[in-house]
């Protein structure tokens, strides 16, 4: 059975899955309470607006983000670069909207600015890691902090090219797997052949185990499986 939920972390669960799935727009608070079950009213009681279920949401982003943070604790270069990344693409997935929609509550949630400076930053770290490590090819670097911000852009701006060059408008966690497949095309080519090894096979195994974990979340959110 689903573990039972306070009534304000429920709404901003199915609040996030509607925006996702339906547009930030397309959504009313009265489609958000009938999906959990509650009034309008009692919605209205924690989050008075639309703007202020985008806030929440991004709020515990951040809660979520800093966690994980302050739970880091360095192990083999591969390993953490690869969880780094697959941390990022998965959490912007599970957001989406909040890129794609930003337009409508951008006045509401603030600058994002601080988070994705943290984000590049921690990928600068693992690249000076990286390069401290001799993992570079000797010809392939010229300058760390291009290859950092080229291979950064890529990630960031992966879901605007989807939407602005592809066309899709209902955007899966396969395509968040290919921006991770173009992350690498830019990444490998500059690594020695021990340190490509590392890094594919550790993006081999945590590729797995997050499809398996994205195809048990899309079950549980269509009342396919239950949660233990």
């Amino acid at each position: 059975m689903r573990s039972r939920t306070n009534t304000p972390i429920r709404i901003l669960e199915v609040s996030r899955k509607l925006f996702n799935d339906k547009g930030y727009a397309a959504t009313s608070l009265s489609q958000i309470a009938a999906e959990i079950g509650i009034s309008q009213g009692n919605l209205t009681y924690h989050f008075p607006s639309k703007s202020d279920l985008a806030l929440g949401i991004v709020q515990a982003l951040r809660q979520q983000m800093n966690a994980r943070r302050e739970r880091l604790r360095p192990g083999k270069v591969a390993d953490d670069y690869v969880e780094h990344l697959l941390f990022a693409m998965s959490l912007t997935w599970h957001n989406r909207f909040l890129l794609r929609d930003r337009v409508h509550f951008a006045d509401k949630i603030g600058s994002t600015e601080t988070q994705s400076l943290a984000d590049y930053d921690e990928l600068h770290e693992l690249m000076t890691r990286m390069q401290a490590e001799g993992m570079f090819r000797a010809d392939a670097v010229e300058d760390l902090s291009v290859l950092t911000r080229s291979i950064w852009v890529m990630s960031r701006y992966w879901m605007d090219h989807l939407s602005e060059f592809e066309g899709l408008t209902d955007i899966t966690w396969a395509d968040q797997v290919r921006g991770i497949e173009h992350h690498f095309a830019i990444l490998l080519p500059c690594l020695k052949g021990p340190a490509k090894t590392a890094f594919r096979d550790a993006l081999g195994l945590a590729i797995s185990n997050q499809d398996a974990f994205e195809r048990r979340e899309t079950l549980l959110s269509r009342g396919k499986v239950q949660e233990r």
